[in-house]
């Protein structure tokens, strides 16, 4: 709740903003003067409209903003741009010279006099970071996206909660699923039909089919018999089975259709994964479900379909069917491992000398009955690996957002604890592949919020983002990137405000072969700009 409300806050401040900037003036009737009521008005002319001359430049430039009157307030004036403090070059009865200070990014002027502030224009601190104008995804999504799954063809499927993309599913709401060409243009010939009737979490290209697991029951013209899993096929359709029913005397023996992937869980999976040939799945679920179609029931003169249930927790391994894989996460004595006392989430390595271990996180202080500081790993048959040590003490409070990079062979751990294994930690640790902290990172002081998602990226520098409004003492505003030390890399900090939270990062190029960033998300708004959910950025060199 504590982020809710700081994320809901920072939208009043936002809307507070841009209603002086650019409401008309029936508007601007709602707001009062900057000042407390009694005291006389200074007699100072700003327009938030004008033009700073020029109005965008890299740190250092030199900028001209028009204000009348600032010259009587020369020695208490402080002016910033986006809340970093400016030189002031030149300050005269009509306008004052600037020079971009370091660390400064894209967004309004303000000039403070004791306790009194006046908002100028916007200026554009140029640097490596920009939106790809080349990923053509136009107004985004209208919910969230929570995955993607990279096509051979160049081709990508987005999942998540959206009905929604770039107004394609005005008429014909595109449900939760969307496959789109290597540009981001949407791709009308992937047929999902009426789509997922709920979130989806996950995507999965395997054999011949695509896996999707979220938190909903039923897909395209089945719309009912599905537990938060199932299997459509390359075209887009679900993947169904023709059961022929129990018959009695009188009664028709039509087939009838049902989800042919037969297996699924009682709460939300979380993520979906290709398993020694197998279907792993992960996430907050107590219970596997499995349907008998065309028996009766001891009750029933008809047939129905009858659901069997077996306790399994947080992390299971499937068959291809939809089946159980007891081999996997079941004791000798054939009872289920217990999993974790609190939410879990995973990472898992698909390549490398870790394949085929899980990484386990979230709000737990036990796993499988042992103590762990809210991270622990699995080997490859589902048993704790000793090899993994976080030390007897792990994180100190919940973790909520792990990701692992193959190149650098360290995990970027993002939480609300503030020691790890002992050590100071605030909130950022980066570790090594055996769980261990690796000292050479130490994140700074984050004050207004704090970060949500990170990523490290393949040459070390580390994006994270979240409601943070200061690091270490300098204004960034939801979303940075850092040395592999922790600190601010200067070129890379220049975007302004970023609203919202992102669910998944993918290091990537854009069209033209560039280095980029693909974002997905929660978010509205990326360097000031309206977008919704989905963007790419451009990392450059």
């Amino acid at each position: 709740m504590d982020v809710m409300y700081r994320i809901m806050w920072k939208y009043i401040a936002l809307l507070f903003v841009f209603s002086l900037f650019f409401g008309c003036k029936k508007d601007n009737k709602m707001f009062s003067a900057p000042y407390e009521e009694g005291l006389p008005p200074l007699d100072i002319e700003i327009n938030p409209t004008d033009k700073m001359q020029p109005e965008s430049g890299k740190t250092g430039t030199e900028t001209t903003m028009r204000i009348k009157g600032l010259d009587k307030y020369k020695d208490k004036a402080v002016i910033r741009f986006n809340g970093e403090k400016a030189d002031v070059i030149e300050l005269t009865a009509d306008h004052v010279k600037l020079k971009v200070p370091p660390y400064a990014s894209t967004g309004v002027l303000s000039v403070t006099i004791d306790d009194i502030v006046f908002f100028g224009p916007q200026f554009t601190v140029l640097g490596n970071v920009a939106i790809d104008a080349t990923f053509q995804v136009g107004v985004g999504t209208n919910n969230f996206v929570s995955d993607v799954l990279y096509l051979e063809d160049g081709k990508m499927i987005f999942t998540g909660a959206f009905t929604n993309y770039n107004n394609k599913g005005s008429i014909r709401p595109i449900n939760r699923l969307v496959r789109t060409f290597a540009d981001g243009t949407y791709d009308a010939s992937f047929r999902i039909g009426t789509g997922a009737n709920n979130s989806l979490n996950s995507i999965l290209k395997f054999g011949n089919f695509y896996y999707l697991a979220g938190s909903f029951s039923g897909y395209g013209q089945r719309n009912a018999d599905i537990s938060n899993l199932t299997r459509i096929s390359m075209t887009g359709a679900i993947d169904t089975m023709g059961i022929k029913p129990f018959r009695r005397p009188g009664q028709s023996d039509t087939l009838k259709y049902y989800p042919a992937f037969n297996g699924g869980f009682d709460g939300n999976v979380g993520n979906i994964y290709e398993s020694d040939g197998k279907i792993l799945a992960t996430g907050n679920f107590r219970y596997y479900i499995h349907r008998t179609y065309g028996k009766p029931n001891k009750l029933e003169t008809r047939d129905t379909v009858i659901l069997d249930s077996t306790e399994i927790r947080h992390v299971a391994r499937l068959n291809t069917d939809g089946s159980l894989d007891k081999s996997f996460r079941f004791g000798s004595d054939g009872k289920p491992f217990v999993g974790g006392n609190g939410n879990v989430a995973t990472v898992y390595h698909a390549i490398g000398p870790l394949k085929g271990k899980i990484l386990v996180y979230g709000g737990f202080n036990r796993f499988d009955g042992e103590s762990k500081g809210y991270i622990a790993r699995l080997n490859e048959n589902g048993t704790l690996d000793a090899t993994f040590n976080p030390g007897a003490q792990g994180a100190d409070y919940n973790i909520s957002s792990v990701t692992y990079n193959s190149v650098t062979n360290k995990y970027l751990v993002v939480g609300s604890f503030t020691k790890y294994n002992g050590s100071t930690a605030v909130k950022v640790a980066l570790l090594n592949a055996n769980g261990t902290l690796d000292p050479s990172f130490q994140a700074k002081i984050f004050e207004g919020g704090n970060p949500s998602y990170g990523l490290q990226l393949n040459d070390g520098l580390i994006v994270l983002a979240g409601d943070f409004v200061r690091y270490n003492n300098i204004a960034r505003n939801g979303f940075m990137i850092l040395n592999a030390n922790g600190e601010l890399n200067a070129a890379y900090n220049t975007s302004g405000y970023f609203s919202g939270y992102i669910n998944k990062a993918v290091e990537t190029k854009t069209e033209d072969g560039k280095r980029a960033l693909l974002l997905m998300g929660s978010f509205d708004r990326f360097n000031n700009e309206e977008v919704r959910n989905l963007i790419r950025i451009k990392l450059e060199q």
